[in-house]
Protein backbone atom coordinates (compact mmCIF):
# COMPACT_ATOMS: atom_id res chain seq x y z
CA UNK A 1 0.00 0.00 0.00
CA UNK A 2 1.44 3.61 -1.14
CA UNK A 3 2.23 5.90 1.57
CA UNK A 4 -0.66 8.63 0.23
CA UNK A 5 -3.36 5.67 0.92
CA UNK A 6 -1.96 4.81 4.36
CA UNK A 7 -4.26 6.03 7.19
CA UNK A 8 -2.87 8.72 9.68
CA UNK A 9 -2.54 7.93 13.47
CA UNK A 10 -3.73 10.72 15.67
CA UNK A 11 -3.59 11.72 19.36
CA UNK A 12 -5.79 13.34 21.39
CA UNK A 13 -4.33 15.30 23.89
CA UNK A 14 -6.60 16.64 27.16
CA UNK A 15 -10.03 15.60 25.55
CA UNK A 16 -12.56 14.05 26.94
CA UNK A 17 -14.73 10.88 25.78
CA UNK A 18 -17.02 13.10 24.03
CA UNK A 19 -14.53 14.60 22.20
CA UNK A 20 -12.70 11.94 21.41
CA UNK A 21 -15.84 10.39 19.84
CA UNK A 22 -16.93 13.47 18.10
CA UNK A 23 -13.15 13.05 16.55
CA UNK A 24 -13.52 9.21 15.33
CA UNK A 25 -17.01 10.14 13.65
CA UNK A 26 -15.41 13.26 11.83
CA UNK A 27 -12.58 11.62 10.61
CA UNK A 28 -14.30 8.52 9.44
CA UNK A 29 -17.65 10.28 8.59
CA UNK A 30 -17.09 13.44 6.84
CA UNK A 31 -13.01 12.95 6.51
CA UNK A 32 -13.57 10.02 4.66
CA UNK A 33 -11.13 7.87 6.91
CA UNK A 34 -8.53 10.28 6.82
CA UNK A 35 -6.76 9.50 9.71
CA UNK A 36 -7.89 7.20 13.19
CA UNK A 37 -7.92 8.12 16.68
CA UNK A 38 -5.76 6.18 18.73
CA UNK A 39 -5.19 5.17 22.62
CA UNK A 40 -1.45 5.30 22.79
CA UNK A 41 0.49 8.64 21.93
CA UNK A 42 3.60 6.93 21.31
CA UNK A 43 2.08 5.10 18.37
CA UNK A 44 0.62 8.46 16.95
CA UNK A 45 1.68 9.92 13.63
CA UNK A 46 0.65 13.31 14.79
CA UNK A 47 -0.35 15.26 18.51
CA UNK A 48 -3.39 16.79 17.78
CA UNK A 49 -4.30 19.60 21.06
CA UNK A 50 -7.14 22.01 22.02
CA UNK A 51 -5.96 25.44 22.03
CA UNK A 52 -8.99 26.55 24.19
CA UNK A 53 -9.00 23.97 26.83
CA UNK A 54 -7.13 24.94 29.84
CA UNK A 55 -6.17 20.80 30.66
CA UNK A 56 -5.26 20.50 26.91
CA UNK A 57 -3.38 23.88 26.63
CA UNK A 58 -1.17 22.97 29.80
CA UNK A 59 -0.16 19.59 27.97
CA UNK A 60 0.86 21.51 24.63
CA UNK A 61 3.18 23.47 26.89
CA UNK A 62 4.63 20.88 28.72
CA UNK A 63 4.72 19.51 25.10
CA UNK A 64 6.99 21.36 23.50
CA UNK A 65 9.01 21.62 26.31
CA UNK A 66 10.02 17.77 25.37
CA UNK A 67 11.64 16.72 22.40
CA UNK A 68 8.95 17.37 19.23
CA UNK A 69 9.56 14.50 16.94
CA UNK A 70 6.01 14.58 15.42
CA UNK A 71 3.76 16.94 13.78
CA UNK A 72 1.52 19.16 15.86
CA UNK A 73 -1.90 19.93 15.28
CA UNK A 74 -3.96 22.95 17.22
CA UNK A 75 -7.61 23.75 17.41
CA UNK A 76 -8.69 26.82 18.60
CA UNK A 77 -11.31 29.76 18.04
CA UNK A 78 -7.88 32.42 18.00
CA UNK A 79 -5.44 32.02 15.33
CA UNK A 80 -2.39 30.32 16.73
CA UNK A 81 1.19 30.94 15.18
CA UNK A 82 3.69 29.18 16.14
CA UNK A 83 6.66 27.16 14.73
CA UNK A 84 6.17 23.34 13.70
CA UNK A 85 1.91 23.54 14.36
CA UNK A 86 -0.46 23.15 12.14
CA UNK A 87 -3.66 25.63 13.49
CA UNK A 88 -7.28 24.89 12.40
CA UNK A 89 -10.09 27.52 13.32
CA UNK A 90 -13.02 25.99 15.13
CA UNK A 91 -15.09 24.46 14.27
CA UNK A 92 -13.21 22.68 12.47
CA UNK A 93 -14.61 21.93 8.77
CA UNK A 94 -13.97 19.13 7.16
CA UNK A 95 -12.07 20.22 3.84
CA UNK A 96 -9.88 22.05 6.23
CA UNK A 97 -8.95 18.95 8.31
CA UNK A 98 -8.73 16.90 5.08
CA UNK A 99 -5.93 19.28 3.60
CA UNK A 100 -3.66 19.76 6.72
CA UNK A 101 -3.78 16.00 6.95
CA UNK A 102 -2.44 15.79 3.46
CA UNK A 103 0.19 18.79 4.63
CA UNK A 104 1.57 16.75 7.41
CA UNK A 105 1.31 13.25 5.30
CA UNK A 106 3.33 14.87 2.75
CA UNK A 107 6.15 16.29 5.57
CA UNK A 108 6.01 12.72 7.18
CA UNK A 109 6.97 11.47 3.68
CA UNK A 110 9.69 14.11 3.48
CA UNK A 111 11.16 13.83 6.88
CA UNK A 112 11.37 9.65 6.37
CA UNK A 113 13.04 10.00 3.24
CA UNK A 114 15.64 12.52 4.22
CA UNK A 115 16.60 10.76 7.73
CA UNK A 116 19.37 9.17 7.78
CA UNK A 117 18.83 5.18 9.22
CA UNK A 118 19.41 4.87 12.87
CA UNK A 119 19.81 1.37 14.48
CA UNK A 120 19.37 0.89 18.20
CA UNK A 121 21.47 -1.42 19.87
CA UNK A 122 18.96 -4.63 21.39
CA UNK A 123 20.10 -4.30 25.06
CA UNK A 124 18.15 -0.46 25.02
CA UNK A 125 15.33 -1.22 22.59
CA UNK A 126 12.89 -2.12 25.24
CA UNK A 127 14.05 0.78 27.75
CA UNK A 128 13.68 3.42 24.38
CA UNK A 129 9.79 1.98 23.87
CA UNK A 130 9.06 2.10 27.71
CA UNK A 131 9.92 5.78 28.18
CA UNK A 132 7.79 7.39 26.10
CA UNK A 133 4.55 4.78 27.14
CA UNK A 134 5.36 6.05 30.97
CA UNK A 135 4.88 9.47 30.21
CA UNK A 136 1.93 8.53 28.05
CA UNK A 137 0.58 7.07 31.47
CA UNK A 138 1.02 9.90 33.08
CA UNK A 139 -0.29 12.02 31.20
CA UNK A 140 -3.53 10.22 30.36
CA UNK A 141 -4.47 9.76 34.10
CA UNK A 142 -3.99 14.02 34.05
CA UNK A 143 -6.63 14.26 31.54
CA UNK A 144 -8.77 10.92 32.72
CA UNK A 145 -12.23 12.41 32.22
CA UNK A 146 -15.11 12.15 34.46
CA UNK A 147 -17.12 10.05 34.27
CA UNK A 148 -21.07 11.02 35.37
CA UNK A 149 -23.19 9.24 37.38
CA UNK A 150 -26.49 8.50 36.63
CA UNK A 151 -29.23 10.72 38.41
CA UNK A 152 -32.04 8.04 38.31
CA UNK A 153 -30.19 3.99 39.33
CA UNK A 154 -32.73 1.58 39.42
CA UNK A 155 -34.20 0.33 42.36
CA UNK A 156 -31.83 -2.19 44.18
CA UNK A 157 -33.11 -5.95 44.58
CA UNK A 158 -33.02 -5.93 48.62
CA UNK A 159 -35.57 -3.09 48.25
CA UNK A 160 -38.26 -5.21 46.62
CA UNK A 161 -37.14 -8.38 49.15
CA UNK A 162 -38.02 -5.75 52.28
CA UNK A 163 -41.37 -4.79 50.90
CA UNK A 164 -42.54 -8.21 50.35
CA UNK A 165 -41.84 -9.01 53.97
CA UNK A 166 -44.41 -6.64 55.03
CA UNK A 167 -47.29 -7.03 52.13
CA UNK A 168 -49.13 -9.31 50.78
CA UNK A 169 -47.82 -10.88 47.21
CA UNK A 170 -51.09 -8.92 46.05
CA UNK A 171 -50.26 -5.91 46.87
CA UNK A 172 -46.86 -5.89 45.75
CA UNK A 173 -48.00 -6.90 42.56
CA UNK A 174 -49.90 -3.49 42.56
CA UNK A 175 -46.97 -1.41 43.48
CA UNK A 176 -45.02 -2.93 40.37
CA UNK A 177 -47.87 -2.34 37.97
CA UNK A 178 -47.56 0.97 39.47
CA UNK A 179 -44.55 1.69 38.68
CA UNK A 180 -44.76 0.05 34.80
CA UNK A 181 -46.53 3.30 33.90
CA UNK A 182 -45.04 3.61 30.65
CA UNK A 183 -47.95 4.70 28.21
CA UNK A 184 -47.69 5.55 24.45
CA UNK A 185 -49.64 8.25 22.91
CA UNK A 186 -50.14 8.51 19.07
CA UNK A 187 -50.56 12.05 17.19
CA UNK A 188 -54.47 11.99 17.83
CA UNK A 189 -54.03 11.39 21.34
CA UNK A 190 -51.53 14.25 22.04
CA UNK A 191 -54.48 17.06 22.29
CA UNK A 192 -56.75 14.90 24.37
CA UNK A 193 -53.72 14.05 27.21
CA UNK A 194 -51.39 16.11 26.71
CA UNK A 195 -53.32 19.42 26.33
CA UNK A 196 -53.01 22.51 23.72
CA UNK A 197 -52.33 26.47 23.79
CA UNK A 198 -55.24 28.29 21.96
CA UNK A 199 -53.83 31.50 22.23
CA UNK A 200 -49.92 30.26 21.22
CA UNK A 201 -49.39 28.58 17.66
CA UNK A 202 -46.10 26.55 19.09
CA UNK A 203 -45.52 25.20 15.66
CA UNK A 204 -45.15 28.24 14.18
CA UNK A 205 -41.45 28.85 13.61
CA UNK A 206 -42.35 33.01 13.93
CA UNK A 207 -43.46 31.94 17.74
CA UNK A 208 -40.91 29.83 18.52
CA UNK A 209 -39.25 32.77 20.84
CA UNK A 210 -42.42 32.72 22.83
CA UNK A 211 -43.21 29.37 23.22
CA UNK A 212 -41.65 28.74 26.02
CA UNK A 213 -42.56 28.03 29.80
CA UNK A 214 -41.17 28.34 33.11
CA UNK A 215 -41.25 25.20 35.14
CA UNK A 216 -40.57 27.50 38.70
CA UNK A 217 -44.12 28.90 37.87
CA UNK A 218 -45.69 25.61 38.25
CA UNK A 219 -46.32 22.80 40.25
CA UNK A 220 -43.20 21.28 38.44
CA UNK A 221 -40.72 23.39 39.87
CA UNK A 222 -41.62 23.11 43.57
CA UNK A 223 -41.43 19.62 43.15
CA UNK A 224 -38.53 18.96 41.33
CA UNK A 225 -36.76 21.20 43.95
CA UNK A 226 -38.32 19.68 46.80
CA UNK A 227 -36.49 16.05 45.01
CA UNK A 228 -33.68 17.72 44.71
CA UNK A 229 -33.67 18.83 48.46
CA UNK A 230 -35.18 15.42 49.14
CA UNK A 231 -32.30 13.44 47.55
CA UNK A 232 -29.19 15.61 49.48
CA UNK A 233 -30.46 15.62 52.78
CA UNK A 234 -31.44 12.00 52.03
CA UNK A 235 -34.30 12.59 54.35
CA UNK A 236 -38.31 11.69 53.61
CA UNK A 237 -39.90 14.66 53.20
CA UNK A 238 -44.08 15.80 52.86
CA UNK A 239 -44.83 18.46 50.59
CA UNK A 240 -47.90 20.10 51.25
CA UNK A 241 -49.80 22.42 49.16
CA UNK A 242 -53.71 23.67 48.40
CA UNK A 243 -53.85 19.88 46.48
CA UNK A 244 -52.92 16.65 47.69
CA UNK A 245 -50.05 15.68 50.12
CA UNK A 246 -47.10 14.22 48.56
CA UNK A 247 -44.44 11.98 50.77
CA UNK A 248 -40.71 11.74 49.15
CA UNK A 249 -38.40 8.86 49.96
CA UNK A 250 -35.28 8.82 49.09
CA UNK A 251 -33.81 5.80 49.92
CA UNK A 252 -36.11 4.13 46.67
CA UNK A 253 -36.52 6.90 44.83
CA UNK A 254 -40.08 6.90 45.30
CA UNK A 255 -42.79 8.94 46.17
CA UNK A 256 -46.46 8.14 47.71
CA UNK A 257 -49.47 9.91 46.52
CA UNK A 258 -53.07 9.34 46.82
CA UNK A 259 -54.73 11.02 43.60
CA UNK A 260 -55.03 9.71 39.98
CA UNK A 261 -53.04 10.98 36.57
CA UNK A 262 -56.17 13.36 35.52
CA UNK A 263 -55.84 15.04 38.83
CA UNK A 264 -52.13 15.76 38.47
CA UNK A 265 -53.10 17.04 35.35
CA UNK A 266 -55.41 19.67 35.92
CA UNK A 267 -53.23 20.80 38.48
CA UNK A 268 -49.82 21.11 36.32
CA UNK A 269 -51.26 23.59 34.24
CA UNK A 270 -51.98 26.12 36.63
CA UNK A 271 -50.17 28.62 37.47
CA UNK A 272 -49.21 28.87 41.18
CA UNK A 273 -48.43 32.42 40.70
CA UNK A 274 -51.55 33.39 39.11
CA UNK A 275 -53.47 36.26 40.96
CA UNK A 276 -56.37 33.63 41.58
CA UNK A 277 -54.14 31.21 42.68
CA UNK A 278 -52.98 31.52 46.39
CA UNK A 279 -51.13 28.94 46.66
CA UNK A 280 -49.46 27.37 49.82
CA UNK A 281 -46.07 25.20 49.68
CA UNK A 282 -44.40 23.73 52.53
CA UNK A 283 -41.87 20.76 52.89
CA UNK A 284 -41.28 19.15 55.99
CA UNK A 285 -39.49 16.42 57.09
CA UNK A 286 -41.17 12.98 58.14
CA UNK A 287 -40.31 10.78 60.89
CA UNK A 288 -40.09 6.96 58.98
CA UNK A 289 -40.70 5.19 62.27
CA UNK A 290 -44.58 7.53 62.44
CA UNK A 291 -45.25 7.04 59.10
CA UNK A 292 -47.44 4.54 57.52
CA UNK A 293 -47.53 3.87 54.03
CA UNK A 294 -48.03 0.53 53.70
CA UNK A 295 -52.10 0.50 53.46
CA UNK A 296 -52.19 1.42 49.71
CA UNK A 297 -48.96 0.74 47.72
CA UNK A 298 -50.66 1.31 44.18
CA UNK A 299 -49.66 4.74 45.58
CA UNK A 300 -46.21 4.32 44.91
CA UNK A 301 -44.53 5.56 42.14
CA UNK A 302 -40.93 6.58 40.67
CA UNK A 303 -39.62 10.12 40.96
CA UNK A 304 -38.58 9.73 37.54
CA UNK A 305 -41.70 8.81 36.44
CA UNK A 306 -43.69 11.33 38.03
CA UNK A 307 -41.46 14.02 37.19
CA UNK A 308 -41.48 13.23 33.32
CA UNK A 309 -45.37 12.75 33.39
CA UNK A 310 -45.69 15.92 35.42
CA UNK A 311 -43.43 17.83 33.25
CA UNK A 312 -45.34 16.81 29.81
CA UNK A 313 -48.52 17.87 31.13
CA UNK A 314 -46.93 21.43 32.02
CA UNK A 315 -45.01 21.71 29.20
CA UNK A 316 -48.22 21.25 27.10
CA UNK A 317 -45.97 21.11 23.93
CA UNK A 318 -43.78 24.29 25.68
CA UNK A 319 -40.01 23.98 25.87
CA UNK A 320 -38.75 25.23 29.20
CA UNK A 321 -37.15 28.34 29.52
CA UNK A 322 -33.82 27.39 30.50
CA UNK A 323 -33.38 25.95 27.08
CA UNK A 324 -32.38 28.17 24.30
CA UNK A 325 -34.56 26.82 20.92
CA UNK A 326 -31.86 28.18 18.71
CA UNK A 327 -28.91 26.21 20.34
CA UNK A 328 -28.07 22.33 20.35
CA UNK A 329 -29.32 20.26 23.07
CA UNK A 330 -28.15 17.01 24.40
CA UNK A 331 -29.39 13.50 25.58
CA UNK A 332 -27.40 12.08 27.82
CA UNK A 333 -28.00 8.46 28.01
CA UNK A 334 -31.72 6.36 26.18
CA UNK A 335 -34.39 7.51 28.74
CA UNK A 336 -35.87 4.16 30.89
CA UNK A 337 -39.70 3.61 27.80
CA UNK A 338 -40.87 0.85 30.20
CA UNK A 339 -41.23 3.43 33.18
CA UNK A 340 -42.08 6.41 30.91
CA UNK A 341 -44.94 8.39 29.50
CA UNK A 342 -43.94 7.65 25.79
CA UNK A 343 -44.90 10.71 23.68
CA UNK A 344 -45.35 11.14 20.19
CA UNK A 345 -42.21 10.33 18.24
CA UNK A 346 -39.91 10.03 21.45
CA UNK A 347 -38.01 6.60 20.55
CA UNK A 348 -36.81 8.48 16.83
CA UNK A 349 -36.20 11.84 19.29
CA UNK A 350 -33.90 10.00 21.20
CA UNK A 351 -32.50 7.91 18.79
CA UNK A 352 -31.44 10.96 16.93
CA UNK A 353 -29.98 12.86 19.98
CA UNK A 354 -28.25 9.79 21.05
CA UNK A 355 -26.03 10.36 18.03
CA UNK A 356 -25.03 14.18 19.18
CA UNK A 357 -26.85 17.15 20.20
CA UNK A 358 -29.10 18.99 17.53
CA UNK A 359 -31.23 22.06 17.75
CA UNK A 360 -35.12 21.12 18.32
CA UNK A 361 -35.97 22.77 14.81
CA UNK A 362 -33.39 20.94 13.72
CA UNK A 363 -34.76 17.53 15.33
CA UNK A 364 -38.19 18.36 13.86
CA UNK A 365 -36.90 18.71 10.45
CA UNK A 366 -35.03 16.14 10.38
CA UNK A 367 -38.04 13.48 11.53
CA UNK A 368 -40.17 15.92 9.80
CA UNK A 369 -42.68 15.92 12.69
CA UNK A 370 -44.07 18.76 14.79
CA UNK A 371 -42.04 20.91 16.86
CA UNK A 372 -44.42 20.48 19.73
CA UNK A 373 -43.36 16.77 19.75
CA UNK A 374 -39.73 17.90 20.37
CA UNK A 375 -40.63 20.63 22.99
CA UNK A 376 -42.78 17.93 25.11
CA UNK A 377 -40.00 15.36 25.11
CA UNK A 378 -37.01 17.87 25.83
CA UNK A 379 -39.49 19.17 28.67
CA UNK A 380 -39.55 15.96 30.38
CA UNK A 381 -35.77 15.24 29.31
CA UNK A 382 -34.79 18.27 30.88
CA UNK A 383 -36.84 17.55 34.05
CA UNK A 384 -35.79 14.50 34.83
CA UNK A 385 -32.09 15.17 34.18
CA UNK A 386 -31.13 13.69 31.05
CA UNK A 387 -31.48 16.44 28.82
CA UNK A 388 -29.74 20.05 28.30
CA UNK A 389 -28.21 23.18 26.77
CA UNK A 390 -25.40 21.83 24.83
CA UNK A 391 -22.09 24.05 26.03
CA UNK A 392 -19.86 20.95 26.07
CA UNK A 393 -16.41 21.48 23.83
CA UNK A 394 -16.98 18.99 21.55
CA UNK A 395 -19.95 20.53 19.77
CA UNK A 396 -18.11 23.48 19.04
CA UNK A 397 -14.97 21.34 18.07
CA UNK A 398 -16.15 20.85 14.37
CA UNK A 399 -18.76 21.32 12.46
CA UNK A 400 -21.99 19.42 12.40
CA UNK A 401 -21.75 15.79 11.73
CA UNK A 402 -25.48 15.10 11.28
CA UNK A 403 -26.08 17.41 8.81
CA UNK A 404 -23.73 15.11 6.78
CA UNK A 405 -24.79 12.16 7.73
CA UNK A 406 -27.22 9.87 6.26
CA UNK A 407 -30.66 9.16 8.05
CA UNK A 408 -29.65 5.35 7.75
CA UNK A 409 -29.55 4.60 11.43
CA UNK A 410 -33.07 6.62 12.15
CA UNK A 411 -34.62 4.41 9.93
CA UNK A 412 -32.57 1.23 11.14
CA UNK A 413 -34.55 1.98 14.10
CA UNK A 414 -37.87 2.55 12.56
CA UNK A 415 -37.56 -1.51 10.50
CA UNK A 416 -36.51 -2.60 14.17
CA UNK A 417 -39.63 -1.74 15.63
CA UNK A 418 -42.01 -2.40 12.63
CA UNK A 419 -40.69 -6.62 12.84
CA UNK A 420 -41.03 -6.61 16.45
CA UNK A 421 -44.72 -5.04 15.88
CA UNK A 422 -45.35 -7.90 13.25
CA UNK A 423 -43.66 -10.97 15.45
CA UNK A 424 -45.57 -9.77 18.31
CA UNK A 425 -48.87 -9.45 16.35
Amino acid sequence: MGSNKKQLRIALHGMDGRITKTMMLFLQGPCKGAANVVVNAFDADIDVFDGDSLVSKDLLEQHFLEDVQKPVIVFSLKELVREGVFFLQKPVKASEMVRVLNEVKALISERSSTAPAIETPAALAPQAAKEPQVATAARLAAIEPQIQVPQQPQESEPDVVELKTFVSDYDERKKTAKHQTAMRLDEKGFYGYIGAFEDLDVNDPKQFPKAFYDPNDYYQGTVQSAFALCQAKSKMYLLESDWRPITLLPRTRELWLDARDNELKDFAGIKLKHKKMASKLELKPVDPNKTNLGGALYNFQSMDGFLWKLACWTSMGRYPKDIDYTKPVYLQNWPNFTRLLITPHALRIAALLIQGPRTMPSIAQTLNIKPQYVFVFISAAHAVGLAGQSRRASDALVEELTKQRSFSDVFLLGRIMSKLRANKA
